[in-house]
């Protein structure tokens, strides 16, 4: 049973959307998906309230966010959503049940500078060699100098570089319904479906 954390200790950088979209995926593959969420706001149990009955489904893996513990049987797919400022025994705790790490950031000096320390943290973990992590770049304009510094940032990392995000409202129009990209007609999303590729193929293999 894979379970994959989305993490970075630097807020608003897209954590939720990442988590929900990841779960939305697993599920419509006809998985036993659960989104666990100890992010203190609660996005992505907001989400699974909104996210229409028909579709799917994606079950609410209850957490309590000092002692998390593996999933309950049955369930074969977890994302867990991590909220910002995660270090120390809870970073341990996290890294103890997790497969896979996704670290998402923007195009800031803030982003780059959190993430890097957030990185090295991960290095750090006593299971370190057995997780696999892997960084995507979200909101990202194309063709600034913002983008042009993130991405010479990421070359230097030896860990895989998934997938750049555009900046797109597609995302604040799923979320608001419940909803991922594998919800809805393909042709509406397909410049994102686009990029999501390598970052699905990383998930899956």
């Amino acid at each position: 049973m894979p379970v994959i954390v989305v993490a970075n200790p630097k807020g608003g950088v897209g954590k939720s959307t990442l988590s929900s979209n990841i779960a939305g995926y697993f599920a419509r593959q006809g998985h036993a998906t659960m989104l666990g969420d100890i992010d203190r706001q609660q996005s992505s149990r907001l989400w699974l309230q909104l996210r229409p009955s028909h579709l799917p489904p994606v079950t609410s893996w209850d957490i309590d966010k000092d002692d998390i513990a593996r999933p309950p049987k049955g369930v074969t797919h977890v994302v867990l959503d991590t909220p910002a400022g995660l270090h120390g025994k809870r970073l341990e705790a996290v890294c103890k049940i997790a497969d896979k790490v996704i670290v998402p950031l923007q195009a800031s000096v803030f982003d780059i500078y959190a993430t890097q320390d957030f990185l090295s943290a991960l290095h750090q973990q006593k299971r370190a060699r057995k997780l696999q992590l892997g960084v995507v770049a979200n909101r990202v304009k194309d063709h600034t100098k913002a983008a042009e510094n993130l991405q010479a940032f990421l070359r230097t990392l030896d860990i895989p570089w998934l997938a750049q995000l555009r900046d797109t409202q597609n995302y604040t129009h799923l979320a608001a319904h419940g909803l991922s990209l594998w919800d809805v007609p393909p042709h509406k999303v397909d410049k994102d479906l686009a990029q999501w590729r390598p970052i699905v193929e990383w998930l899956t293999r």
